[in-house]
């Protein structure tokens, strides 16, 4: 049997954590912060090992001390480049020994970015040498925004990489998934561990099956808003129809196995039907069919997200005809809802649709939550909005422009620079940039602007982010705006106030002079 060590999970199966050698691992996490944590229950859990970081010092990585592990740890910087990266084979190969044990090697995900297809390829087969021949255990551990695309990439190196898995943060726990784990000649594939934290340590929830519902003789009813029938009367004697999503909520607490059917007409509508939804799915359990019908075009990608996550099990877009709906509704029969919804609603919505901020912005408070947003790893890679520079036709200023604009979700930001506005509109995608731009508005936009500018990729936007931020235009410093969250009310400049509507006053003539 070959030497394997541990990754040091608590409570976890040792065949889904043991790591031969020699043999080659790579864990991908969503969160830096939890690679960090995992770094260190891994370690805590060696006799000997060795510390590479290609993203900051390794030190830091090991504070606060890990509980337990070697007395002694080498600790290695790998500068973050492509060469340096291309490299390691050759590094490894010259500093480390047959009695190395588990080396970790900690690295962004931008980091692999750099490497084409082949010279990853070739990277691979040369690490694998250095592997085979010292004999040692290689984890590497990488986070990120574009964790997304090299957990595909990684799918290709079955034969080089000897286990592949994925931390997920779900809120309220996390999620270990495994692609493959090849150790003491056993494969395991397409395994699901929950995990919780204790103590800054992973520990596996020991997950009970889902309870069958307490009766399914509602199984074949619909408890429906009268609005998703456009105007037609119950289909059949299942159907109990309702005159709004309060009541319908309400019916549905007694339910256990029929299908709820919400309607969902403005986009206010969504966050208390998101805490309809989240209540219904934990109260009610798995076997409960819940859809949503959008009535009018209500719905970006990130509100769909969050009913997703607290149990929907459908959505139907606006766009989608009666026939459609009811197709829907056949296809959910007999279907258990398997996804995982996190008990904090609030930790939830704030996760899914992080920016609570609308309207218009300072320049540099702008890109600050434009940059923090591009930042949060829980959102999509190149999916987390649109930023567009428009610039007025000659005959308007971007303040009257300003009071055109009241933008009513949260997310969309609005800034100006020089004679440019900047809308930055959260979880809007390119095809739905328009209709967007109609509803922010009060003018048709096509009128407004003479051109505009659109970047969409995260690194798109943060370069353009970057440019501007340091941009103090004389407009700013001569002339703070004052407004409310969503619209402009008032515009004035440091010296000089816009000049105020007179107002007529009452002239009395005396006519007695002029009388005859």
């Amino acid at each position: 049997m070959k030497n394997s060590s541990l990754l040091g999970l608590q409570q976890v199966q040792p065949e889904l954590m043991a790591m031969q050698s020699p043999g080659c691992y790579w864990v991908t996490c969503q969160r830096q912060e939890d690679a960090r944590h995992f770094i260190r229950q891994v370690i805590s859990a060696q006799q000997s090992a060795t510390l590479i970081s290609a993203d900051e010092a390794p030190r830091a990585l090991l504070t606060p001390t890990p509980a337990a592990g070697p007395d002694r740890i080498p600790l290695f910087s790998l500068p973050k480049n492509k060469k340096s990266l291309l490299k390691l084979d050759s590094d490894l190969a010259r500093t480390l020994s047959n009695k190395s044990g588990l080396v970790l090697f900690y690295t962004d995900s931008l980091l692999w970015d750099k490497l084409s297809a082949e010279e990853l390829t070739l990277w691979m087969k040369r690490i694998r040498r250095v592997i085979t021949k010292k004999a040692f255990t290689f984890l590497i551990i990488t986070f990120g925004s574009t964790i997304i695309n090299l957990r595909d990439n990684l799918q290709r190196y079955f034969r080089q990489i000897d286990g592949v898995a994925h931390l997920e943060f779900q809120q309220d726990s996390w999620q270990y998934r495994i692609n493959w784990w090849y150790s003491t000649d056993r494969l395991l594939a397409d395994r699901a561990l929950r995990l919780k934290q204790h103590n800054e340590c992973f520990i596996a929830v020991n997950e009970k099956e889902q309870p069958e519902p307490l009766s399914r003789d509602d199984v074949t009813h619909y408890l429906a808003d009268k609005i998703v029938l456009e105007g037609a009367p119950p289909l059949s004697k299942q159907w109990v129809l309702f005159a709004d999503n309060e009541q319908v909520f309400s019916r549905a607490q007694q339910a256990s196995a029929a299908t709820v059917i919400f309607s969902l007409t403005h986009t206010e509508e969504i966050n208390s039907l998101a805490k309809r939804v989240h209540s219904l799915r934990r109260s009610r359990g798995n076997g409960l069919k819940i859809v949503i019908r959008e009535m009018k075009t209500s719905l970006r990608y990130s509100d769909e997200r969050l009913l997703l996550a607290c149990g929907v099990n459908a959505i139907v877009p606006s766009t989608a005809p009666m026939s459609r709906f009811l197709t829907t509704l056949e296809g959910l029969q007999g279907l258990q809802f398997s996804r995982h919804v996190p008990g904090n609603l609030d930790a939830l919505i704030s996760a899914l649709q992080p920016l609570q901020q609308k309207g218009y912005l300072r320049l540099d408070a702008f890109c600050l939550a434009v940059s923090q947003l591009m930042s949060n790893t829980l959102l999509p890679e190149n999916d987390k909005g649109l930023l567009v520079a428009l610039r007025p036709v000659p005959e308007l200023k971007t303040e009257q422009i300003l009071t055109l604009c009241k933008p009513r979700r949260y997310g969309d930001l609005v800034t100006t620079l020089d004679d440019r506005v900047y809308l930055f509109l959260s979880s809007c995608r390119f095809n739905d940039l328009d209709t967007a731009l109609t509803f922010i508005f009060s003018l048709p936009h096509d009128q407004l602007f003479a051109n505009r500018v659109l970047w969409f990729e995260d690194h798109q936007i943060l370069a353009e982010v970057g440019k501007i931020k340091n941009v103090v235009p004389d407009s700013l410093r001569e002339m703070p705006l004052l407004m409310e969250s969503t619209t402009v009310e008032k515009i004035t400049t440091g010296a000089t106030r816009m000049p105020l509507r007179r107002i007529p006053q009452p002239v009395s003539l005396n006519l007695e002079g002029k009388r005859r």
